[in-house]
């Protein structure tokens, strides 16, 4: 099973920009991979994912013009481009990877992920 360590997060003011890095301990050839968070009391949810060969990106409403998803199967890393960060994008983020599914699902229902990483916490506060 693929191991996935997150990093690149840290505290922020709002407005600001982070760059999140997701690393595998094996190729990613194969998955597609998605970005996921979670907030205090709420439910983890899909912010972005990726299709194997990048022809599908998914984004959430939320994020939309102010995140991009990318993936360098080379160096066998994820990375999600934050801008504009707002307070509400504060949480912990995860990296997910998984088979056999769409972007969409992947995203946005609770389907089995291959392997998932401890995640990174975000914090955007003035």
């Amino acid at each position: 099973q693929v191991q996935l360590v997150e990093s690149g997060g840290g505290l922020v003011q709002p407005g600001g920009s982070l760059r999140l890095s997701c690393v595998a301990s094996d190729s990613l050839d194969g998955y597609h991979i998605g970005w996921f968070r979670q907030a205090p009391g709420k439910e983890r949810e899909g912010v972005s994912c990726i299709s194997i060969l990048v022809g599908n990106i998914y984004y959430a409403e939320s994020v939309k013009g102010r995140f991009t998803i990318s993936r360098d199967n080379a160096r066998k890393t994820a990375y999600l481009q934050m801008n504009a960060l707002k307070p509400e994008d504060t949480g912990v983020y995860y990296c997910a990877v998984e088979t056999h599914t769409t972007v969409q699902a992947m995203c946005t229902m609770a389907t089995h992920k291959d392997s998932w990483g401890k995640g990174t916490q975000v914090t955007v506060s003035s």
